[in-house]
C-alpha cells in the first residue's frame, strides 16, 4: 500500500489511538541547528555553532524537571563534537533522545542551486532529497551512537516524497507537520487543513504523524479553521481579531509566545482531548543573540521561566513528560 504524502490533510480514519494508561501527555522537541541570520539569505557556509555549550545547561534543567526532550539534530550539530559531548552521557542514561532534521542548504550533497525554493527539502528530487536524508541518518547514528527514529525537515518543509524516503530509511514517527500553518508564500507546503492529533501516514501502521501543537483560541474559535485561511493574504487581520479577543494562532512554543497564552492553549488542547501536545524550541534560542526570541541575558531569563511555569501547570493538570520509544510503545497499530 502507498504511503500518504505529510503534504496532503489526512482522513479522519488515520487518526492514532492509544493505550488506555498513556493518559494524557506532551512532547519537547528541540530544533538542534547552526545560528545563522534569519534575516539574511540562506547560505551554505555563513553560520556558527556558538550556541552548542548551552545545550548542556537546558539538558540539566530538563533533567530537574524530570522531562526527556528529543534533539532533532540537522548536519552541522551532527558534526560538533562539543554537541556529541554534552548531549552522549544524557543519551546513554535515557534521559534524551535525538531525531533528524533535515537542512538541505547545509547538508551534503550539494548539488541544488541554494534558493528560497530549495530550503524545502521536499521540493528537491525524489533522489537528491533521499541522498541529504540517508546522510544525515548515518551521520547521526555513528556519531551519537544510536539509530534516529524520528524526522522533522527544517522549515517544515515536507513534500510528496517524503514519506516514502523516511519509511525506507528506518524512520517510525515524523514531525514535519505545523497545523494551521500556510508556508506557500515562500515556495513551502500548506498546514491549514492537517489535524493536530497525531495520525498514521500509512494503512500498515508504520509511520506516525506527530504535528506540532498549535491551536486556536477566541470568541471565534469553533470557526477559525475556515476563516483564518482567508486572512493569508490580508495578515493584518490576524492582529485585529486577535486584540479584539475573536480568534488567536498560538503554537506551543516559548519563541513569541507568552507563557498565558501558551497556558490558554494548553487547557484547549486538554478541553478538546488532544492526547499529545508537541512543544518545540530551536536551540540557537538557548544563547542570547541568536534568535529574535532571545536577544540578551533577560529574554533567556524568560524563556526558562516560561518552561518553569509551563511544565508546573501541565504537572497540575495531570500532563506527563513522554518520549519518543514511550509514543512507540504506547500507540495501537
Amino acid at each position: 500500500m502507498p504511503m500518504r504524502s505529510i503534504i496532503d490533510a489526512p482522513p479522519v480514519s488515520a487518526l492514532a489511538q492509544f493505550q488506555n494508561n498513556f493518559g494524557k501527555r506532551f512532547l519537547l522537541t528541540v530544533d538542534t541547528e547552526e545560528e545563522f541570520d534569519w534575516a539574511k539569505p540562506l547560505s551554505r557556509n555563513e553560520y556558527d555553532l556558538r550556541h552548542v555549550v548551552h545545550i548542556g545547561r537546558f539538558q540539566q534543567f530538563c533533567e530537574g524537571e524530570g522531562i526527556t526532550p528529543v534533539y532533532l539534530i540537522d548536519w552541522p550539530i551532527a558534526n560538533s563534537e562539543l554537541a556529541v559531548k554534552i548531549l552522549g552521557p544524557a543519551l546513554e542514561s535515557g534521559k534524551a533522545e535525538v531525531g533528524i532534521q533535515l537542512h538541505p542548504w547545509v547538508n551534503p550533497p550539494f548539488e541544488e542551486e541554494v534558493t528560497q525554493q530549495n530550503s524545502f527539502a521536499g521540493n528537491l528530487t525524489p533522489t537528491l532529497e533521499r541522498s541529504k536524508f540517508r546522510l544525515l541518518r548515518d551521520m547521526i547514528e555513528s556519531r551519537f551512537g544510536t539509530a534516529p527514529v524520528m524526522y522533522r525537515a527544517g522549515r517544515y518543509g515536507a513534500g510528496p516524497n517524503t514519506s516514502e524516503i523516511l519509511r525506507s530509511g528506518g524512520i517510525a514517527i515524523d514531525s514535519s507537520v505545523r497545523p494551521k500553518f500556510n508556508y506557500r508564500a515562500d515556495g513551502g507546503p500548506d498546514y491549514t487543513a492537517h489535524p493536530v492529533a497525531p495520525y498514521w501516514l500509512d494503512d500498515e501502521h508504520q509511520l506516525l504523524e506527530l504535528p506540532l501543537t498549535t491551536v486556536f483560541s477566541g470568541l471565534l474559535r469553533a470557526t477559525a479553521d475556515t476563516i483564518y485561511p482567508a486572512f493569508w493574504r490580508a495578515p493584518f487581520l490576524r492582529g485585529v481579531f486577535s486584540r479584539l479577543g475573536l480568534m488567536e494562532r498560538i503554537p506551543l512554543t516559548p519563541e513569541g509566545i507568552s507563557a498565558d497564552e501558551a497556558i490558554r492553549a494548553i487547557n484547549l488542547g486538554i478541553e478538546d482531548s488532544l492526547p499529545l501536545l508537541v512543544f518545540s524550541l530551536h536551540s540557537p534560542s538557548l544563547a542570547p543573540g541568536h534568535t529574535p526570541y532571545v536577544r540578551n541575558d533577560a529574554d533567556l531569563d524568560r524563556l526558562y521561566e516560561w518552561f518553569r511555569l509551563i511544565f508546573s501547570h501541565l504537572r497540575n493538570n495531570n500532563v506527563q513528560s513522554t518520549s519518543v520509544r514511550m509514543i512507540m510503545e504506547n500507540v495501537v497499530r
